[in-house]
Parts: C-alpha cells; sequence; structure tokens
C-alpha cells in the first residue's frame, strides 16, 4: 500500500465518480425508456418502475458507501477494500458478479461513449484501493 493512500479520501473520490456514473445509466435508460414527464414522475420511474430496477443495485451500494463516509469511525484499508469488490462484483472485471447487472451494463457501454469515460473513471479510482 502506498503511503499516501488514505481510505476516506479514496471512498470520497468514489462516491463522486460513481454518481457521475449513476447518473448517466440513468440518462441513457431514460432515452430508451421515452417520455417520462415531470421530475417527480422521473424520480418516480427510476425508483418504482422494472425497467430502471437493475440499476438500484448500484444505487444501493452507493447510499452504504455514503453511510459509511458519514460514520465519524475511522475507514480501514480492509472496509475500503470490500467496497471496490462490490463495486467490481457489479461493473466488472469480477468473475463471480452479478451476470444480470453486467449485461446490460455492458450493453449500455457499447453505446454512450460518456458512459465510458465515467467508467473509466470510476475503475482507475478503484485501483486506488489495494487491499491492506
Amino acid at each position: 500500500m502506498s503511503p499516501d493512500f488514505s481510505p476516506l479520501i479514496t471512498l470520497t473520490a468514489l462516491s463522486k465518480a460513481l454518481r457521475k456514473l449513476h447518473k448517466q445509466l440513468i440518462d441513457v435508460e431514460t432515452q430508451y425508456f421515452g417520455n417520462v414527464g415531470s421530475p417527480l414522475e422521473h424520480l418516480h420511474l427510476v425508483v418504482n418502475h422494472p425497467h430502471f430496477a437493475w440499476i438500484q443495485k448500484l444505487s444501493s451500494l452507493m447510499a452504504q458507501i455514503d453511510e459509511r463516509l458519514d460514520d465519524p469511525e475511522e475507514i480501514s484499508p480492509s472496509e475500503a477494500f470490500a467496497f471496490r469488490i462490490a463495486i467490481e462484483e457489479l461493473i466488472g472485471p469480477a468473475e463471480k458478479g452479478d451476470a444480470l447487472f453486467q449485461a446490460k451494463y455492458n450493453a449500455l457501454l457499447h453505446e454512450d461513449p460518456a458512459l465510458v469515460m465515467m467508467h473509466g473513471a470510476v475503475r482507475q479510482t478503484l485501483l486506488n484501493i489495494r487491499p491492506q
């Protein structure tokens, strides 16, 4: 582990990168879904409609990271690495990942250059999180 590795700083950067990725996933899926109406109707669809349900796995993991960041207790390198593993099980390259999520996610990666850039930013941040 490099001496400048800070689980708090790295998880904070990961949280920011994941928010951008998450928003882009929702934007792309919204384009495929079609007209969604008002922002409140859009939020209701994202939270409740089966078309967006697969994204909720990432939403939940992001919430866990943010909750941990809000906890005043120091974050250990092993905790940060556990989040890395969980993210990799969704977006890759974990072999034992969530196949359904990965299939939908990879299909969108092939169709949206902005999503590819955000994926790259998340992957780069994940590389900074190493086991203890």
